[in-house]
């Protein structure tokens, strides 16, 4: 299938795969999509040793780097910002966040215990915001060989589009309103990923099926890939019929063994129906569509507190998720029931694990079967 996304970024597959987790982008790539590394968790030297990883994997196949690049930028010393930050974090949000980790009998982490930075999602959340680092990791990211290169925080700054259109890389946003993609057009953007409220992580409100023809209507020559439940060939055949130049999928590698989520995650997820999500502020600050838990439920109950606005909340809580999830992982029930992930509607096509390369195929061969179909339906009768 050939699409003005496969064009743009030199793939044989209009399917692209976003993950934090460098194993699954090199698997997506291998497979003919484009793999796209969620690069927002490592620090500058961290993302240069798994970008360099990626390469040695790939022998010259296209990916992308994503990242959170904030338009406006602080120009502050980074302990004196994150301190700073602290501070505004109200003590009784404080005593909640302790009071719900003592109900479920989730005990400080030790040295042992500590994650690894892929087990920390919100690790970079506090200090992206800060110049020095967002240079680093553009600095980092352009001195690779990457496809695409995508902001899914609002406009890209006027930099970071300048340098890449001088390296010639393509750069990505993600919109969840017609109005979003009309300032991201004015910028200069060369791809726009419509993402539809059903999809997992920081989500708006309007439906993949409406947003999508909306945002494809205004985009001209600039390619549209649809994200929100996308997670199967009939879904990737769907967006086509919609005018998307391809899809955007990331919850579906959730279900991959390469996927670096916990045992207890991956086995939460496979129970889960397409109804058991919620959007919710209380990871991250921002309207994040996640597992519902415990967690959740203790948020929206009588007497909690509201959450903070990014990145105040997700300094809030990271300790305590890194607690629940390390707890979860001896074997606690307790941590078990608030133990949740970024993670869209198609949670509920979730079967069983398998290898990320047989996940792009499937949807890449269930695709083509479902086009085929649909010729079939207006092909001329033949008298």
């Amino acid at each position: 299938m050939r699409t003005a996304f496969t064009e743009l970024v030199g793939v044989e597959h209009p399917l692209a795969g976003f993950n934090r987790t460098p194993a699954v982008v090199v698997e997506v790539s291998r497979a003919g999509g484009l793999g796209v590394l969620g690069a927002t968790m490592y620090t500058p030297e961290e993302l240069d040793a798994q970008l360099t990883w990626i390469e040695e994997q790939l022998d010259g196949r296209p990916y992308g780097v994503d990242l959170l690049v904030p338009t406006k930028t602080t120009q502050r010393d980074v302990g004196e910002l994150v301190a700073d930050l602290r501070r505004q974090i109200p003590e009784g949000h404080r005593r909640f966040v302790e009071g719900l980790l003592e109900k479920y009998g989730i005990p400080p982490v030790s040295e042992d215990d500590a994650l690894d930075r892929l087990g920390r999602i919100d690790a970079s959340l506090e200090t992206n915001m800060d110049a020095a680092i967002v240079s680093e990791l553009l600095d980092v990211t352009f001195s690779h060989r990457i496809a695409l290169v995508a902001n899914a925080l609002g406009t890209p700054p006027p930099a970071m589009l300048e340098r890449a259109k001088a390296r010639g890389v393509p750069i990505a946003a993600l919109v969840g309103k017609r109005e979003h993609a009309e300032k991201q057009l004015a910028a200069g953007v060369d791809l726009i990923v419509a993402q539809g409220t059903e999809a997992g992580g920081h989500t708006g409100n309007v439906a993949t099926m409406v947003l999508t023809p909306e945002v494809v209507e205004i985009a001209g020559d600039v390619p549209v890939l649809a994200a929100g439940g996308i997670a199967s060939g009939p879904q990737l055949a769907a967006a086509l019929a919609l005018g998307a130049a391809g899809g955007w999928a990331g919850s579906v590698w959730l279900s991959s063994h390469e996927d670096a989520a916990s045992r207890v995650i991956k086995e939460k997820l496979l129970a889960a129906s397409s109804s058991d999500t919620i959007v919710s502020p209380t990871r991250t600050g921002k309207s994040a569509r996640q597992l519902r838990s415990a967690w959740l439920d203790e948020w929206q109950a009588e007497g909690a507190p509201s959450p903070l606005p990014m990145p105040l909340q997700s300094m809030l809580v990271r300790e305590a998720w890194e607690r629940i999830d390390v707890t979860a992982e001896k074997g606690s029930e307790r941590a078990r029931e608030l133990e949740s992930f970024f993670i869209g509607q198609v949670v509920g096509s979730f079967r069983d694990l398998r290898p990320t390369g047989e996940i792009v195929r499937d949807i890449v061969e269930g695709c083509e079967a479902r086009l085929r179909e649909i010729g079939r339906l207006v092909e001329p009768v033949r008298r």
